[in-house]
C-alpha cells in the first residue's frame, strides 16, 4: 500500500523545517504541492502546523515511550513518530491501525528501513499509554489541552501545557500579565481564521459565485474573515483585487496614512506595499528590499503602476530624496505570529533578540535620515518583545529632539470617522502612545506600531 501524498508531504515538509530552517507556510504553499487535492492540501496543512505547535508535548510523551534518547535519534525517525502520534492523540478520524503503518513506511521510504521496528513499538507503546491517560480526553484532545493551558497557574506550567518555550512565556507573563499570557498561548495552539483585504467591494459579488463564504473584519471595514472556500483559486485573488493578510497588518499600513512620496523600507512580500500603493494612488511609493530575488518577485507581483522596486539594504538607503511618508516594517522575531508559524518558537533564542535590535535599530536610524520635515513615519514589527518595540523606539529616538512619537490615539479616532475601522472598542488596541495588539487578547496577531513625525 502506497503512503499517502498528504502524509509523505508532510513528512517532507517538517524535514525541511528541522533541517534547513525552513518556513511551513512557505512551504505548504509552494507549486511543489500544488497539484494536492483540497482534500490532501488539507489534511497536510494539519499534520505539519500540529506537529510543529505541539512539538514539545508530542516530545515528552515520545521521550517516555522510547528506549533511546531523542537527542540520538535521526531527523526522519523523529518527525515520523511525531506525525503518528499526532494522529493517534488529535485526529480521531484517523485509525491508530493507519497512523502507525504509514509512520512505518515513512520511516521505510526514508532509507532508514532498520528503525522501522522501533517506530512501530514507540506508537503501539503511545496508543497503549494513551488508553489509560487522563489527559488529554480521547475525544477532545484539543479541548483538553485549552483547558489545561487556560488553568496554569505559573509561567513554568503554562509554558509545558501549551507547548511553549519557557524562557518566551516567562517574558510574557512578566510583560503582560500571567492572564494575557494564557490567552496568547491558546491562540497560538489554535488555527487562525484567514482574513482579507478588499481592494474593491465589487469583488465581493465573484467571490460569492465561488463560493467563498466570508464574514465582516472584526477591525477594518475594508477587511474581510473568510469562513469557508478557498480564495487563492478565484479570479478576484489571481487579478491581485484580494489580499490574504492579517486584519493587524492590514491597520499598520492604514496608520501612515495619506501623503505624496511613500518609502517602504522592507516592502517583501509587498502587502502592505500595495495597500498604500492602492490607496494613494496619485503618489509614488518606493519598495526597499534587500535580496534581489525577492525584488524581482515584487516587481512581478506589484500591479499598481506607482510603485517603484528597489533592491536596496534598508540599513543604507541609496536615496538622495525625503519621503513625506515612510513606512519601517522591519524583520523581527514574529513572535505576534507563532498560530502561523510556529516553528518560530522552536528556533528562537534571547541572543537572537540581541541581534534583531541592532539590525532594527540601524534599520530605524537610517529611515529616520529620510524622512521631511513635517514627515511622519511608522515603525512597526509582529513582535511582543519591548526590545524590538518601544525600547528601540525609545533608543533611536533619544537626543534627537527634532522627532516625536505621535499618539496612535488620533490616528485610530481619524480612522474611525472615515469608517475605515470597524472596531468599537479602537482604543483598547493602543498601549501608551503605541498600537499593540495581542493575540487571543485582539482578534488578529500580535503587532506593534510607533508613528514618528519630524518637527523640523
Amino acid at each position: 500500500m502506497p503512503i499517502s501524498r498528504a502524509r509523505a508531504a508532510a513528512f517532507e515538509i517538517l524535514l525541511k523545517v528541522a533541517r534547513e530552517a525552513a518556513y511551513a507556510s512557505e512551504l505548504l504553499h509552494s507549486t511543489r504541492l500544488a497539484k494536492l487535492s483540497s482534500a490532501d492540501h488539507g489534511l497536510a496543512t494539519e499534520l505539519v502546523m500540529g506537529c510543529l505547535r505541539w512539538q514539545s508535548w508530542l516530545d515528552r510523551r515520545i521521550a517516555n515511550a522510547s528506549s533511546q534518547k531523542l537527542g540520538r535519534l535521526d531527523a526522519e525517525i523523529l518527525v515520523a513518530l511525531r506525525l503518528g502520534l499526532y494522529q493517534l492523540q488529535f485526529l480521531s478520524r484517523i485509525p491508530a491501525r493507519a497512523a502507525i503503518f504509514e509512520s512505518v513506511q515513512l520511516v521505510k521510504a526514508a532509507r532508514k528501513t532498520s528503525a522501522a521496528p522501533f517506530v512501530n513499538a514507540v506508537l503501539r507503546k503511545l496508543v497503549s499509554n494513551s488508553a489509560s491517560a487522563a489527559h488529554p480526553a480521547p475525544d477532545s484532545p484539543a479541548e483538553a489541552l485549552l483547558a489545561q493551558i487556560r488553568d496554569s497557574r505559573d509561567a513554568a506550567a503554562l509554558a509545558e501545557n501549551s507547548a511553549h518555550p519557557e524562557w518566551l512565556v516567562q517574558r510574557w507573563v512578566d510583560r503582560y500579565g500571567l492572564d494575557a499570557a494564557r490567552q496568547i498561548c491558546a491562540h497560538n495552539q489554535c488555527t487562525p481564521h484567514t482574513s482579507v483585504h478588499l481592494y474593491d467591494d465589487r469583488v465581493l459579488a465573484d467571490l460569492a459565485e465561488s463560493h467563498i463564504q466570508l464574514a465582516p473584519g472584526l477591525l477594518l471595514s475594508s477587511a474581510r474573515i473568510v469562513l469557508s472556500g478557498d480564495v487563492t483559486q478565484t479570479r478576484a485573488y489571481r487579478e491581485r483585487l484580494i489580499s490574504i493578510q492579517d486584519e493587524a497588518s492590514q491597520l499598520v499600513a492604514l496608520l501612515v496614512g495619506d501623503g505624496q512620496n511613500f518609502l517602504d523600507c522592507c516592502a517583501a512580500p509587498g502587502l502592505k506595499t500595495a495597500l498604500l500603493a492602492n490607496r494613494n494612488p496619485h503618489a509614488t511609493v518606493f519598495a526597499c528590499e534587500l535580496h534581489p530575488h525577492r525584488a524581482r518577485l515584487l516587481r512581478a507581483l506589484s500591479l499598481q503602476p506607482n510603485i517603484r522596486v528597489v533592491a536596496a539594504d534598508a540599513r543604507q538607503l541609496p536615496f538622495s530624496t525625503s519621503f513625506d511618508r515612510i513606512l519601517a516594517d522591519v524583520p523581527c522575531s514574529g513572535t505576534g505570529t507563532l498560530a502561523r508559524n510556529p516553528e518560530i518558537k522552536w528556533r528562537l533564542t534571547p541572543q537572537d533578540l540581541h541581534d534583531l535590535h541592532v539590525r532594527q535599530f540601524a534599520i530605524l536610524q537610517s529611515a529616520l535620515a529620510h524622512l521631511s520635515p513635517g514627515g511622519r513615519l511608522v515603525y512597526s514589527t509582529c513582535s511582543l518583545e519591548p526590545e524590538e518595540n518601544e525600547a528601540l523606539v525609545k533608543a533611536a529616538l533619544e537626543g534627537a529632539g527634532q522627532f516625536e512619537v505621535l499618539n496612535c490615539r488620533g490616528e485610530l479616532d481619524r480612522l474611525r470617522q472615515l469608517g475605515e475601522l470597524a472596531s468599537r472598542s479602537p482604543h483598547s488596541l493602543l498601549d501608551g502612545p503605541f498600537l499593540r495588539t495581542i493575540p487571543g487578547v485582539h482578534p488578529c496577531d500580535g503587532f506593534f506600531a510607533a508613528i514618528i513625525q519630524r518637527n523640523s
